[in-house]
């Protein structure tokens, strides 16, 4: 329901779309995967034959793309990176932690490993 609710909001208030779009646009450039999941959204919302059957899968994306733009913008690289790779470039598995080889995890770990002393 949420998510024809959001579809529903977006129709009748179109700035909200712009503002979106607007929002994410903040970190165009700054990672190829996410600018290609920004122009999948913009595709994905100009299919208005089967938007409501595609409701759940859009909005859970925007919120994926608005992640990853605040990730981009003001998170630690590494970490950005990492919710690129998995998150909005598809290569992750159904268990949480998947993740593809080729990533900086040590900031990661080391962000999460308590400190002693």
């Amino acid at each position: 329901m949420a998510a024809l609710d959001v579809l529903r909001a977006m129709a009748k208030e179109p700035q909200t779309v712009e503002a979106f779009f607007a929002e994410v646009g903040r970190a165009a450039g700054a990672d190829p995967r996410l600018d290609a999941a920004v122009t999948g959204v913009k595709d994905s919302l100009q299919d208005l034959a089967t938007v409501q059957v595609r409701a759940r899968r859009i909005v859970e994306r925007m919120a994926l793309v608005l992640q990853g733009s605040l990730l981009v913008r003001h998170g630690h690289p590494a970490i950005a990176d990492a919710f690129c790779a998995t998150r909005l470039a598809g290569d992750w598995g159904s268990a949480f932690g998947t993740l593809p080889p080729g990533l900086d995890l040590v900031p990661i770990i080391a962000r999460t490993t308590p400190k002693l002393g």
